[in-house]
């Protein structure tokens, strides 16, 4: 009976709480290996969007790493 009170709540908590940098994502769960498969490219695609790349490391910082994987090895 209170089915549209509900829904009116749910989707009044997802409008006033997602945002660009934390979005929500409605995934359907009717179906597990679906589900995952949603999931998991939502993950991907967020993932994807950082432009995650390695350091750029200058050569003073490769002696300093090389100095202390010597003292490291030492034991």
């Amino acid at each position: 009976g209170f089915w549209d009170d509900y829904m009116e709540a749910y989707e009044d908590m997802i409008r006033h709480t997602a945002t660009e940098e934390a979005p929500w994502y409605v995934v359907p769960a009717d179906n597990k290996w679906f589900t995952r498969v949603v999931v998991a490219a939502a993950v991907i695609e967020a993932l994807h969007s950082l432009n995650l790349q390695f350091p750029k490391v200058n050569a003073a910082k490769l002696r300093e790493l090389a100095a202390a994987r010597r003292e490291l090895l030492k034991k």
